[in-house]
Order: structure tokens, then sequence, then C-alpha cells
């Protein structure tokens, strides 16, 4: 696996096989089926993901993620993408992308005016929006670090965190419906949050037999959501979600 000393994040076209609505599904799936995020409508969703389908029907769903669709409009806007669900801006919220880089520092503070302002109150609003001027970027990583707890969602665990957030880990061994892959778990340090050594865990790949990373084989790198493999990525989207998660660790151990 790749060390944190990241090289700086590419903008590229999307090569994946699958549209931004489904790759959307392939992370957003497990926590909607805890029933963290989304509407009620889990096994229609990994349908729609496992089948490749898009449609009307597919966007109504979508569109119940109320924490992520704040981002991927303000992403696509500034990018001049019509669609918040195309596969560029859904890879630049999940894993990091270069259309992060051209969203500033207004639009995301206004952005977080917009969507969490009602939410946040006293000390915990001042440390949300002074992250925009901060450097912060409308990635999930920097939602789940700074954002997730303090606008009354999650508690603000370590466990919380470590599971939220979208990780990487490479595969080691396929046991069943598991995969055995090796990761760095989030840790506190001297009351800072870092990425830990290197560890093995058991991360889901399937339900009833059934997932989105069917094919990973040992060696490949897989993105993880609440212990649940979401695709196979390539060296720079590893590249670029290391990047992105250390750049926004980095911010919010300033506020810890």
């Amino acid at each position: 696996m790749l060390n944190n000393m990241m090289s700086p994040p590419r903008d590229y076209p999307c090569v994946s096989r699958i549209t931004g609505s489904e790759r959307f599904i392939h992370y957003a799936f497990m926590p909607n089926r805890l029933r963290y995020c989304g509407g009620d409508d889990n096994r229609t969703m990994f349908e729609y993901g496992l089948e490749h389908g898009d449609d009307a029907g597919l966007r109504s769903i979508l569109r119940r993620f109320n924490g992520a669709l704040p981002y991927l409009r303000l992403i696509a806007r500034v990018n001049g993408i019509s669609d918040p669900f195309d596969c560029r801006v859904v890879e630049a919220y999940w894993l990091g992308n270069g259309l992060l880089e051209r969203v500033d520092a207004r639009h995301l503070y206004d952005e977080l005016i917009e969507s969490y302002g009602r939410r946040l109150r006293g000390r915990s609003r001042e440390i949300v929006l002074d992250k925009a001027p901060a450097g912060a970027y409308p990635h999930h990583n920097f939602h789940v670090f700074d954002v997730h707890s303090r606008a009354g969602e999650f508690g603000q665990s370590l466990v919380v965190m470590d599971q939220c957030r979208i990780s990487w880990g490479c595969v080691q061994q396929i046991e069943g419906s598991e995969l055995i892959v090796s990761r760095q778990p989030l840790t506190l340090v001297n009351g800072k949050l870092a990425l830990g050594p290197e560890r093995l865990e058991r991360v889901a790949r399937q339900v009833d037999g059934r997932g989105f990373v069917d094919d990973a084989q040992p060696g490949d790198v897989v993105s993880l959501h609440w212990s649940w493999a979401c695709e196979v990525i390539t060296e720079q989207q590893q590249r670029n979600l290391a990047h992105y998660t250390n750049h926004h660790l980095t911010l919010a151990n300033q506020t810890l």
C-alpha cells in the first residue's frame, strides 16, 4: 500500500464503467442499510447498484441523502456540471479529485451556512464555518471529521468517525462474503487524530451472495464505508483519497 506522503490530486476524466448514480449507491448503500442516512429504499437501491440501472426512480431515492446532496450540488455548480450525480462529481465527493480544488472558501462557507447553519450553535457554528477559509473542501471526510457531530448527526466518537469516513484497504484474502484487508485505523495520538499502523480487518463484500466488488482479488485496493467494500480503486484514486483524508485530519486537529 502507498504511504501517507501523497502526490497532489489530479483532475482526470472519470473512467468508471458505471454511472455516477450507481457509484453513489456503492458508497451510500451500507449507511442507508444501517439507517444512518437516506430513505427507506435500501433493497431497491441495492438492486439498482447491481443491475446498472439509472432512471428517475433512482434519482428520487438518491435525493433523500440530505447530507451528501448539498456538497454534490456545490461541486457540480462550481465546475459547470449540470448533473450533481455526474461520475466525476460523485468521485470528487467520496474519494477526491481536481474538481474540489475549484471550490473556493466562499463557495463552501456559503453552502455550510445554507445547509447546516440552523443546526449549528455557538462555538460549534464558529468552528465549522471557519474550516472553509482554513482550507476545507466539500469532501465526505471533511463532513465526518468536522461537521457530523457538531450538526447533531452523530456523537463525536473515534469509532464512529473511523467507520463513517471513506477509507481504503488492500485485499489480503477472500473468505465467503467477507474480505480480509490491510487497513490503517483512525487513532488518537497525544490527543490528535491520526492514521495508525496497518492491521488486518474483516469487511463485508456481499449481502445475500451479491456485492459491488465481486471481482476483487488479493492485491487490489478497495474503498470502504462502514466496513463495506464499495469499489476497487486505482492507485491514483487511492492517492487522492489519502491526500484529502490527511488534509482534513490536519484541519480537524486544529480544533480538537
